[in-house]
């Protein structure tokens, strides 16, 4: 697996308030890496950082090296908009625009001028197909994107991010909000966009970590724990905080 975003040394301050400490973490394509904790422990303050979503709140320092194909994504220079064309991110409610399927999916692809009509209808058939949703809207394209089912319209969301073709899939509780049936169509999606995708994916679901992560980090009060396999991790932490927060003694 090769390592295509690499962080050393991150800290992040809202105010005087330090609310990561150091963090360093490598994520490798065609690879699912979950980041856990208990709330509050900086896993979403963190996962944030890597698309620098994190530049919208107020009063925020953020120090540390983030090396996204060896190129800081920090820089001056660092265009945002292809940043987060490259690193996308769906969020823990799903948050399809009050549009059609067809004009959620092809959002993106327009905003980089893209107009030709062929073109567009072969990215939506790709995008909804990587996202396992193709076959429930195919007939609907043209229906408001908000009148599916939230696991319906969690997925309609990822194949937004699809159809610009990013290189890394951020994912923040994305399944917090479904129900257990969507919440597997999800994590089955996932496993499946593994193959092309590097995804990170804040969970407080440890079933869900352990089902489908390869590597996991253990966060708590802005620190990294732990990160290893998670075969490893689940079976034999390191750290006795870790082994604590998986067997429930606190979270």
């Amino acid at each position: 697996m090769t390592v295509i975003l690499e962080t050393k040394d991150v800290h992040l301050a809202y105010g005087q308030k330090e609310a990561l400490h150091g963090i360093d973490l490598s994520f490798a394509d065609n690879s699912i890496t979950a980041l856990i904790g208990p709330s509050g422990c900086g896993k979403s303050t963190f996962l944030r950082c890597l698309n620098r979503m994190n530049d919208l709140i107020p009063d925020t320092t953020i120090t540390g090296s983030f090396q996204f194909h060896q190129q800081d994504i920090y820089a001056p220079t660092t265009n945002l908009v292809e940043l987060r064309k490259k690193i996308g991110m769906v969020f823990q409610q799903p948050n399809p625009f009050p549009f059609s399927v067809y004009d959620n999916v092809t959002y993106g692809l327009k905003l980089t001028g893209q107009t030709d009509r062929r073109f567009l209808d072969e990215q939506v058939e790709r995008a909804l197909k990587q996202a396992a949703v193709w076959n429930e809207v195919k007939d609907d394209l043209d229906k408001n994107a908000m009148s599916f089912s939230g696991g319906q319209q969690q997925r309609i969301c990822i194949a937004r991010l699809l159809a610009v073709q990013p290189d890394i899939i951020l994912l923040d509780e994305p399944t917090s909000a479904l129900d257990p049936i969507s919440s597997a169509q999800i994590e089955s999606t996932l496993m499946t966009l593994k193959k092309d995708y590097c995804i990170i994916i804040v969970t407080h679901n440890l079933q869900q970590a352990s089902r489908i992560a390869d590597q996991t980090a253990f966060m708590l009060n802005g620190d990294l724990i732990e990160f290893d396999l998670t075969s490893k991790m689940f079976t034999q932490p390191a750290q006795q905080a870790t082994s604590d927060y998986l067997n429930g003694k606190f979270g």
